[in-house]
């Protein structure tokens, strides 16, 4: 009954089942949590532009709207979590999905870096 309970509880986490399509969206706590693990990959998934104006620290740029999204993911650890952002929160929730289908586990920041309370830099 035990590994039942398991077997449902990961089923609801990763089928989609918790609205988030097989990724996890987190707020700004969780979020900071999670980046705070040193094995984590985070990606800014804004333009360029908008990393330059202000980012995460440790945070690569990989613009999901890019040409050159699918190349420049492929130089990620698949092993190794992933956590993205963007701006509000769309198009992290775009680069997620494209993400999860490539087998990657995918935090995402709900509500993106407009409202991000943690520590940023330029």
């Amino acid at each position: 009954m035990k590994h039942l309970f398991t077997l449902a509880l990961l089923g609801w986490l990763f089928c989609g089942c918790n609205g988030s399509e097989g990724f996890i969206s987190q707020s700004n706590k969780e979020f900071a949590e999670t980046i705070s693990d040193s094995n984590v990959q985070l990606v800014d998934v804004r333009t360029p532009e908008e990393f330059a104006a202000g980012h995460i620290p440790g945070a690569v740029n990989i613009d999901v709207k890019g040409s050159d999204f699918d190349d420049k993911v492929s130089t990620l650890e698949a092993e190794r979590p992933v956590a993205v952002y963007c701006r509000s929160g769309a198009r992290s929730k775009t680069a997620a999905k494209r993400l999860v289908v490539k087998g990657f586990t995918v935090y995402e920041l709900n509500n993106g870096f407009i409202n991000w309370n943690g520590p940023e830099e330029k």
